[in-house]
């Protein structure tokens, strides 16, 4: 099977797509990207895109707050994506990285006058971290990026440098990643993935403007927990919080939904994925997969 790449308005395989050396997005990391993913469902012989709309929404979104401007509308980028899947005729799982970025060739880190190429790629994708265990955090001792130095809520390539250093460290540690403080000292969310914790019968996550980037799964989990008939809260989270809640589970599109069993090697629950964060588990992996009538409009079958 040739693996192919869109880039620049032409599929091509993946062995010939090159960027010059000098590509500003390569030396000043001034790109934005999404992270998205297809199941394959064996039943219908259909690979679903999940939530690809919402996705390319963000992409652009994120492409305004780095003064890019892209030639391709929603429905453009969805069809692009769904002819690149054909191409390379998965049957299986897949993740799709697409990427628009700053293609100028100038040494300069001005934003002026931007010029834009797209890229993305696809490569076959299971479970990023075991849905079955739970994870073992340590809150960070780096900071996230706050909206006035590098906004959170743009998925800029470069401030992936801070999401690295928080996550590297946490491994350093022997931590499965870590939770992420604001510069005022309340929680944000993890190195690269957002969170949520049950209290009181209660689905709590922060907010939107507390520097976390506003994810796709987090909204997916927000209307599934109130289908559930879930209470959910968005509020400012305390550090000491997370160590005292009843369950505490992360979520992202690479995350998935996945239970975490300790932070700061304070034990979360029982240690084991509770109640509220099974059933928005196997709600969520059953909506990704097109088995749900009612939330089949989040998934683009690929396959006519």
């Amino acid at each position: 099977m040739t693996e192919y790449i869109f880039l620049d308005g032409e599929y091509i395989e993946a062995d010939k797509a090159v960027i010059p050396v000098r590509t500003h997005a390569f030396l000043y990391g001034t790109s934005v990207f999404e992270g998205i993913r297809a199941y394959y469902n064996k039943e219908d012989s259909q690979l679903y895109i999940f939530r690809a709309k919402e996705h390319f929404e963000r992409l652009l979104a994120s492409a305004k707050v780095m003064w890019m401007k892209s030639k391709y509308s929603i429905d453009e980028y969805i069809n692009i994506t769904k002819e690149l899947l054909k191409k390379c005729e998965y049957k299986t799982d897949v993740y799709i990285r697409p990427t628009l970025y700053n293609n100028s060739t100038n040494i300069s880190p001005t934003l002026c006058d931007v010029k834009e190429s797209l890229l993305i790629f696809t490569t076959p994708f299971g479970d990023y971290f075991d849905s079955e265990r739970g994870l073992r955090l340590c809150v960070s001792s780096w900071r996230r990026t706050s909206d006035n130095a590098i906004p959170p809520r743009a998925k800029i390539g470069g401030a992936y440098a801070n999401a690295s250093l928080i996550n590297t460290d946490a491994h350093k540690a022997g931590f499965d990643d870590a939770i992420v403080l604001s510069e005022s000292g309340q929680v944000t969310e993890g190195s690269a993935m957002n969170f949520f914790m049950v209290t009181n019968g209660k689905l709590v996550t922060t907010n939107t403007t507390d520097d976390i980037l506003i994810g796709v799964t987090r909204n997916t989990v927000i209307e599934l927990a109130k289908d559930l008939g879930i209470p959910v809260e968005e509020r400012a989270v305390d550090r000491t919080e997370l160590y005292t809640a009843d369950e505490l589970f992360c979520c992202g599109t690479g995350a998935q939904i996945v239970p975490v069993e300790s932070v700061d090697y304070r034990i979360i629950g029982d240690g084991k994925a509770g109640k509220v964060t099974k059933q928005i588990q196997s709600l969520y992996f059953d909506a990704v997969k097109g088995k749900i009538s009612k939330y089949k409009e989040w998934c683009v079958p690929v396959y006519d």
